[in-house]
């Protein structure tokens, strides 16, 4: 088992290092000039040159390359070009609003999903299986911006329940900030409570079928109990995985739910880096997204192969 985790952490790091070489190649090929941009269309040779060095434009790739991922390994993710500020302190206040945005959406989302699956398997064929399975698919076939503006028209303009805006600021009372972020939440909550609930469905009904579980109802078991105590132990590796995935959307995948509703996380921190060709910090949200999909793949790795005996206890071969 822990040559299996030394496996799964070695390519975690050999796939952050191919994640940070795509993401600094892609943020070189975009067309147009950094100095001159920033410096607008009053800037002359002879400033743009100065700028270009001081930005190290000057120097060749693989040295700028070389250079920033010796910065990152150092915890320096380089400054703003935008306002000259470092990239950290505008950074990771950001990344703890959309942790926290998260946070909220899978307290809710992951309980309400595994046990609708659970729920489903047990009373598959029934109404409550298929109206759960219909409602999932709608969600589902959504997209998030769609959902967040049908919540926007009914739910804050028509209604007038919540805000439409996710205004939130620094020493916010906690009551204020899940009214503010309600509307957020319940676009990631419907997305991912689909999903999960789905696979757990499916992974649950694939336990039932074995011989295993038969035997359990020919016993006289209840329902339930075989469910619960048999099926269920036995789906966790590919429900975590599925979790996992998810939980990984809802911290980098959230681009698109913080700009409809202006929250003020990492993935509009992004969105407005791209607006302003604000190289540094695309590049070090680029990659804190990627260290987050990266980890969480790596969790649900490590976990499914604590929960499964084959995997912890690998047979012998005989020579």
């Amino acid at each position: 088992m822990a040559w299996l985790i030394l496996q799964r952490l070695g390519l975690g790091v050999i796939t952050l290092v191919l994640v940070s070489m795509l993401v600094f190649t892609g943020t070189e090929i975009l067309p147009g000039d950094v100095a001159a941009a920033i410096l607008g269309q009053n800037a002359t040779p002879e400033s743009l040159a100065a700028l270009r060095q001081e930005l190290g434009l000057d120097s060749g790739p693989v040295a700028r390359y070389l250079a920033w991922a010796s910065g990152i390994l150092h915890g320096d993710l380089g400054q703003s070009l935008a306002n000259r500020q470092p990239v950290g302190e505008l950074l990771w206040p950001r990344f703890g609003n959309t942790m926290a945005l998260a946070g909220y959406a899978a307290v809710i989302a992951v309980p309400l999903a595994v046990g609708l699956g659970i729920s489903s398997a047990a009373l598959r064929g029934s109404f409550f299986d298929r109206a759960a399975n219909v409602v999932a698919l709608a969600t589902v076939s959504l997209p998030e911006y769609f959902l967040g503006l049908l919540l926007i028209l009914f739910v804050s303009v028509q209604w007038g329940l919540l805000p439409s805006l996710a205004d939130t600021w620094s020493g916010m009372g906690l009551a204020a900030w899940l009214q503010a972020t309600t509307l957020p939440m319940l676009v990631l909550v419907l997305v991912t409570v689909a999903q999960i609930m789905r696979m757990t469905r499916t992974t649950v009904l694939a336990v039932m079928d074995q011989p295993f579980i038969e035997t359990a109802c020919l016993k006289g078991l209840p329902m339930g109990r075989v469910v619960l105590i048999h099926a269920v132990p036995n789906a966790l590796g590919p429900t975590i995985n599925v979790v996992a995935f998810n939980l990984t959307y809802l911290i980098a995948g959230v681009v698109l739910v913080e700009t409809i509703f202006n929250y003020n996380g990492l993935g509009r921190f992004m969105v407005d880096a791209v607006s302003k060709r604000d190289v540094p910090m695309v590049q070090a949200a680029a990659m804190v997204f990627a260290a987050v999909h990266v980890v969480m793949n790596m969790l649900a790795d490590i976990a499914a192969i604590a929960l499964n005996p084959r995997l912890r206890h690998p047979r012998v071969k005989e020579s």
